[in-house]
């Protein structure tokens, strides 16, 4: 069982009105979509990163569809740029939230989704109560590692991309001396000066 899973059997069952929130994370700015699936749903646009007024827009939300203040919020985000950071602080406010494999996500096959795109704020809205509602295979619930893990992971990834750029950059040096009819079978190391001052 998951952690939500868990969060949401701690809870009262007898309460069944819910909050529900998908964010659409951009660069510049957040897309959220708001409903208590009753109701249509409410729509802001947040700068991105502003958690204050994330914390605005729920409250004003939960006002909107007639909430109590305590009403369980239940929200969902695409796994992408942003990482984890946002999933552990909504976690902090109380709020359970879904990190979503992007690439999990049930399209329509007569229309291809590119692995960049990302799906509005009320389409992962309508999943997310779907999800909720009981239909678990609308997309694969990514497991969020701790904040240690996630630094291990950047480094990882980062040492990764540098040496690839080193790679490519050895073999566009291999490929200009070839050019002048050199070739060497090590670029760089130790001896990698004196062979440039004796072929230069």
């Amino acid at each position: 069982m998951d952690a939500p899973e868990r969060t949401l059997q701690a809870q009262d069952t007898e309460i069944t009105c819910r909050l529900f929130v998908a964010f659409e994370l951009g660069e510049k700015n957040w897309k959220l979509s708001l409903g208590d699936g009753v109701r249509a749903p409410s729509r802001c646009t947040v700068a991105a990163g502003d958690t204050a007024s994330v914390l605005t827009a729920i409250a004003k939300a939960r006002a909107r569809c007639h909430l109590h203040p305590d009403t369980l919020v239940l929200t969902c985000y695409e796994a992408g740029r942003d990482g984890f950071w946002l999933h552990r602080w909504l976690s902090v406010q109380g709020i359970v939230n879904l990190v979503v494999d992007s690439a999990s996500i049930e399209v329509n096959r007569r229309s291809r989704r590119a692995k960049t795109d990302r799906l509005d704020a009320d389409k992962l809205l309508s999943m997310l109560m779907r999800y909720y509602a009981g239909e678990r295979r609308v997309w694969a619930v990514a497991r969020v590692p701790s904040a240690q893990q996630e630094d291990e992971r950047r480094v990882h990834r980062e040492l990764e991309r540098l040496r690839h750029e080193r790679t490519a950059h050895i073999n566009r040096i291999r490929s200009l001396l070839v050019l002048h009819n050199l070739r060497v079978e090590r670029v760089g190391g130790r001896n990698w000066a004196r062979w440039w001052a004796e072929h230069a």
